[in-house]
């Protein structure tokens, strides 16, 4: 513990448990540009400005240049007659594009439709099968007589 009404100790310049600290110098020679001169690195200086607003440097795709995979697999499965898929699976996709701003709102759309009319279409069918079957069932005892 030290004395607090001590002065602080600075170690002797010429003690060697204390080594005297470098001195900064700034550098010196051609590699050091003038002050508000631009440092040359062997590439033109087009290649050093920054891209241009709303560009992505290195070609990259921004969130808005892809679509959304949900969308996607709505109108596939609305297609493929699995419509209860194409219905929930567009249901989402549509709820995502609108917080992220994705493309594919369009076949967000069309799947959800396509998938309502396919259950549509399949619960016709079923009811029209099941009286087709009713049908022939109470017929079908006086046919053999």
């Amino acid at each position: 513990m030290s004395d607090p009404t001590q002065p602080p100790v600075n170690p002797a310049s010429n003690d060697p448990a204390y080594p005297a600290a470098p001195s900064y110098q700034a550098p010196v020679g051609p590699e050091a540009p003038e002050y508000g001169q631009a440092p040359v690195y062997g590439q033109p200086a087009a290649y050093d400005q920054p891209p241009a607003y709303g560009q992505n440097p290195y070609g990259q795709q921004s969130p808005q240049d892809k679509y959304n995979v949900l969308s996607i697999i709505s109108l596939v499965t609305s297609i493929l007659l699995i419509s209860v898929v194409g219905i929930i699976t567009g249901h989402i996709a549509l709820s995502q594009i609108k917080k992220t701003g994705e493309k594919g709102r369009g076949l967000a759309l069309w799947g959800t439709i396509l998938g309502y009319v396919g259950v549509l279409v399949s619960t016709i069918f079923v009811i029209i099968t099941i009286a087709l079957v009713i049908a022939a069932a109470s017929t079908g005892a006086g046919y053999y007589r």
